[in-house]
C-alpha cells in the first residue's frame, strides 16, 4: 500500500509535489545536486553506440496506454492479435497485447479498492477466535490467536484513525473550496495566486473577505504553492486517499475479490484476469513507467532514463494491499513473456502466502531476470521491520536477483535522504532519486510525485540502459555494476521519521546513490578488459 505523503490534519498538510516542474534527477551530480548524470551519459559515453531493445515489466496499478509519451515505448505482444477474443499465442491470456491485469474480471470489470493484508488476516481469523479465551485453546492454536489479537487491534486502530482524519480533511476541503470560490467571484479572477492575494490583502476593506485572503495567502506561502489550484489538487488527493483507508483498506466487511471471480486462496490458479492494463486509476503505474522509459525522441513532456525500452504493463496492485497470489502470477507472466527487468513499486507489512511469491522470484532467477523493488515509505529500518516482498528468502539468504531501493532527494544536505524512505544497512542495496520526481500521469499530463515508488524505476531505468547497450551482461553483472558504481555520500542526514543525525552511508549496503554515468563507465571498462582477454 502506498503511504500517504500528505498529513490528514485539518490545520496542516504537506504538498508532496514540488512547484518546480523539472527532471532534476537526470542532471549530472554536483556538490549540491545528487543527480544520476543521464544526459551526460548519452552525450559522452553512449554516443554512436546502438542499443538493443529491452523489455521492462512494470508490476503496478495500471498504465495509461494512450499517453503521448508512452504510446511508442509500450511492449507489444508480437504473437497476439488485438481485440479478436482469442488466445493467439496460447500463453493462457486472451488479447494480452500490452500485458495482463490480474485484478480484473473476465467480464471487463476491475478491482479499484482493496483491503490491507492485515484486514484480510483479521477477517479470516475472526470467525474462529472472536470471543475465545486464550487459556482454553490448544498450544498449537495460541500462536494463531495471538495473531488474531494483534491484527484486530491494528485494524480497529487504523480504521478509527483514518475515519477521524477523513472527516477532518473533508471539512477543511469544503471550507477551503468555498472560500476560494467566493474570493474568485469577489475579485473577478479565474486563478488565485500569491500576487493576486497579496494585492487583495493590501487593498480590501471588507473584513469578511480580507480574513480568508490572509489565511489562504499564508497557507500558500507555507506550502510553497504557486496558487490555490495546487493546494486544491493536493487536498483532493488527500481526501480520496483517506476515504480509501477508512472505507475500504481497513474495513473487514469489504470484499472486492468477487469482481475477479477466482479463488484467492488457490495459489496455483493462473487463468484469471483481463487484458485491461490501465484499470480505473492508472496514476501510479503511469508515473513509474515514464521514469523508466518515457519517449526521449518526441520532444514532448519528459524523457525517460532508458532510450531503448519496451514497457510491459502487469496490473496487480490495487488501492490497498496487493495479494501474494497476484504478485507471484505477475512475476511469472512477465518472465514468460520476455521481460528482462521487472520493476516492483509496492510493498506491505504482512505476506501470508510468502512462499508463493518466493517461488516466483526463484523462477525469475532461473531465467536470469533482474527485479527492482521499492524499499517502502514508512521511514523504518527494514533490517528489523517486516517489508514484503522481502529482500531475503524465508531461510534468511539474500535474493540474488533483487535490488532494493531507498529514496533520496536533490540537495546534498541533511535532507539528502527522503524523510519517508525506509532504510537498512543490510536489506537496502542503494538509494536513488525519489523526491519531487516529474513524470507522466494519465491524460498525457505530467506531475511531481514522491516515494520509493519513484526511486525504484530510476534504478530499473539504469538497469535497462546497461542491458540495452551491453546485452551480454547478466542480471548478476548488472546488479554488481549498479551497486559498485553508486556514488558514496558521507553527508550527515536526518534519519527518516526521526530527529537523529546519521551518516547517509549507514542507511544502505552501498552507502550511495545510483549513478548512470559511473555505471556505464564501469561497464565500458569491463567490456574493454574482456576484449583484451580474448
Amino acid at each position: 500500500m502506498k503511504k500517504l505523503l500528505i498529513s490528514a490534519s485539518v490545520c496542516l498538510f504537506t504538498v508532496a509535489a514540488s512547484a518546480q516542474e523539472t527532471q532534476w534527477y537526470l542532471r549530472d551530480k554536483t556538490d549540491n545536486t545528487a543527480g544520476i548524470s543521464v544526459e551526460r551519459t548519452y552525450s559522452e559515453l553512449l554516443k554512436g553506440r546502438k542499443p538493443t531493445p529491452v523489455i521492462v515489466a512494470v508490476i503496478d496499478g495500471g498504465i495509461d496506454t494512450t499517453h503521448e509519451d508512452l504510446r511508442r515505448v509500450l511492449w507489444v505482444n508480437p504473437k497476439e492479435v488485438a481485440g479478436n477474443g482469442k488466445d493467439d499465442d496460447k500463453n493462457g491470456y486472451v488479447d494480452d497485447v500490452h500485458g495482463w491485469n490480474f485484478i480484473g474480471g473476465k467480464d471487463g470489470r476491475n478491482v479499484d479498492y482493496e483491503t490491507a493484508e492485515v484486514t484480510r488476516l483479521y477477517a479470516q481469523l475472526k470467525p474462529t477466535y472472536e470471543g475465545k479465551d486464550r487459556k482454553t485453546l490448544k498450544p498449537e492454536q495460541q500462536k494463531e490467536y495471538d495473531l488474531y489479537v494483534k491484527t484486530k487491534a491494528e485494524v480497529e486502530k487504523n480504521q478509527a484513525q483514518y475515519k477521524q482524519q477523513y472527516q477532518g480533511i473533508s471539512q477543511f476541503y469544503t471550507q477551503y473550496s468555498t472560500a476560494v470560490a467566493t474570493l474568485k467571484k469577489a475579485l473577478n479572477v479565474t486563478k488565485l495566486d500569491t500576487l493576486t492575494l497579496s494585492k487583495a490583502a493590501d487593498t480590501l476593506r471588507d473584513a469578511a473577505l480580507k480574513r480568508p485572503v490572509t489565511g489562504i495567502l499564508r497557507l500558500l506561502r507555507q506550502q510553497k504553492a504557486a496558487d490555490t489550484d495546487v493546494v486544491m489538487s493536493e487536498l483532493e488527493k488527500a481526501n480520496e486517499q483517506l476515504k480509501s483507508r477508512a472505507e475500504y483498506n481497513y474495513n473487514p466487511d469489504f470484499n472486492s475479490r468477487t469482481i475477479v471471480g477466482d479463488n484467492p486462496n488457490d495459489v496455483n490458479q493462473r487463468d484469471y484476469g483481463n487484458p485491461d492494463i490501465a484499470g480505473p486509476r492508472p496514476d501510479h503505474g503511469t508515473h513509474v513507467a515514464g521514469i523508466i522509459g518515457a519517449d526521449r525522441t518526441n520532444n514532448l513532456g519528459v524523457m525517460g532514463i532508458a532510450d531503448a525500452v519496451q514497457i510491459m504493463g502487469v496490473r496487480a496492485v490495487p488501492d490497498g494491499d496487493e495479494r501474494d497470489k497476484d504478485v507471484a502470477n505477475a512475476i511469472r507472466y512477465a518472465v514468460d513473456n520476455g521481460a528482462q527487468i521487472i520493476n516492483m513499486s509496492f510493498g506491505k507489512d504482512y505476506s501470508p502466502q510468502r512462499k508463493t511469491v518466493e517461488d516466483a522470484e526463484r523462477y525469475a532467477l532461473s531465467k536470469g531476470v533482474l527485479m527492482i523493488h521499492a524499499a517502502g515509505n514508512d521511514g523504518k529500518d527494514i533490517d528489523t521491520a517486516a517489508n514484503y516482498p522481502a529482500p531475503r528468502f524465508i531461510d534468511g539468504s539474500a535474493i540474488p536477483n533483487v535490488i532494493t531501493v531507498g529514496a533520496s532527494a536533490e540537495p546534498n544536505t541533511a535532507d539528502l535522504v527522503a524523510s519517508f524512505s525506509n532504510y537498512g544497512k543490510q536489506n537496502v542495496d542503494v538509494f536513488a532519486p525519489g523526491k519531487d520526481i516529474y513524470s507522466t500521469v494519465p491524460g498525457s499530463k505530467y506531475e511531481n510525485n514522491s516515494g520509493t515508488s519513484m526511486a525504484s524505476p530510476v534504478v530499473a531505468g539504469v538497469a535497462a540502459v546497461l542491458k540495452s547497450y551491453f546485452p551480454k551482461l547478466t542480471y548478476a553483472d548488472i546488479k554488481r555494476i549498479i551497486l559498485q558504481s553508486a556514488t558514496p555520500y558521507a553527508t550527515k542526514v536526518t534519519k527518516p521519521e526521526s530527529t537523529d543525525t546519521v551518516a547517509f552511508a549507514s542507511l544502505s549496503k552501498t552507502g550511495g546513490i545510483v549513478n548512470l554515468y559511473d555505471a556505464v563507465k564501469l561497464a565500458l571498462t569491463q567490456e574493454a578488459a574482456a576484449g583484451k582477454g580474448k
